[in-house]
Order: structure tokens, then sequence, then C-alpha cells
């Protein structure tokens, strides 16, 4: 079977976006400042953006506001093409950890870390769908930790069942990573050296 082009699927929305009187309404869910400054640029240019960060995985209270006023903080200087707001969730761990129950041992990418996932992008389609937006995408696939594929796949499924469009994407390829340290050097972005979680700082 061949492998699905992500970017192309990408592309393809964005084009047709473009294409129309009002752009798209995009919700897209935000890990951090960094990962999501790349795929703003880029986004941007196409859909009507509104950040969500939602992130209930974060290990500390501190560490949660710290990567959230970085993102406010990247927004507000970046001269976006259209404009883009943002929509801060709930701090919820207790919910990450009640969702993770039982797989604290599990490596990193594995059965832990797609329940995160999806719990997140439930998350960002519930609200997506509760507030008309035409497509909810996520900027974890910029990471070359994660695997695209799998985030791509809860994004699909959760889409068919909430009933709101999940916009696949691969953005850390076209040198979109790469991109992002550059942003990031330029804005002077916190730049984290874990996911989030406790377990991955651990590791």
């Amino acid at each position: 079977m061949n492998s699905i082009n992500y970017s192309k699927e990408t592309e393809k929305i964005a084009l047709f976006s473009k294409s129309l009187n009002e752009p798209l309404k995009l919700l897209l869910h935000c890990c951090c400042a960094p990962c999501s400054s790349s795929v703003l640029e880029y986004l941007s240019n196409y859909f009507l953006i509104t950040c969500y960060f939602y992130n209930p995985n974060i290990e500390s209270d501190k560490e949660y506001h710290y990567r959230k006023s970085e993102l406010e903080r990247f927004i507000s200087e970046f001269d976006s093409p259209l404009p883009i707001n943002i929509i801060n969730g709930d701090y919820e761990p207790d919910v990450y950890y009640e969702t993770v129950k039982g797989l604290e041992n599990e490596p990193e990418r594995g059965k832990r870390c797609l329940k995160c996932f999806e719990l997140r992008l439930l998350k960002t389609a519930l609200t997506a769908k509760e507030n008309g937006f035409d497509y909810f995408a996520t900027t974890l696939t910029l990471s070359p930790l994660k695997i695209a594929r799998d985030i791509n796949n809860i994004g699909i499924n959760i889409g068919d069942r909430v009933g709101v469009k999940y916009m696949c994407s691969d953005f850390k390829k076209n040198d979109g990573y790469k991109r992002s340290i550059e942003l990031s050097k330029k804005h002077g972005l916190y730049r984290q050296n874990y996911c989030g979680c406790i377990f991955s700082k651990k590791k």
C-alpha cells in the first residue's frame, strides 16, 4: 500500500480555502509556540485560524502557563496575512492522568502517547463543532519525534465521530521543522526539551 502524502492533502484544502470569497475557518490545536510558529506562518495564508491551547498533559501549572504565554506572545508578534485568534482551553491534569492510567510505563510513541493525542484532539473537535469551524487540525505533526500517520488516523476517526472535518498534515515536511527552529530563534521562543508530560520529562 502506498503511503499517504499528508502534505499534499493539506495543500489541497489550503488552495480550496484560498479560492473562496471567505477563507475556511480552522481550529488549530497548538501544543506550544515553537511547533506552532512555522505552521501558523504557512496556514495563515489560507485559513481564518483560531489557535486552541488544550494540553492537560503538561506536568506543572508553571510549565503550562509559560507555554501558553509564549504562544500568545508569538501570535501577537507575528505579522499574519490573515488574523489569528486564540482560545485557551482548561488546564485539566487530572483528566490526563485518568486517561493514561495503567500506561505510565509505556515507552515514548507508545499507547500512552496515542491516548494523549486522542484526548487533546477530541476536545479540539468538540470545540470546533460547537463553534462552527470548517476544519480542525493539530501542530503535533511538526515534531520529528511523533508519527504523523498515528496522529492523523486519530484525528480522522474523531472527526467522523464528532461530525467535523479533520485536516491531515505532516508539518515537519518541506523544512517545516527547520523553519520552526529559525522562527523560534527570531522571536526568542522558549523551546522545551520534552513534550510536556512528567513521563517524557523523566526520560
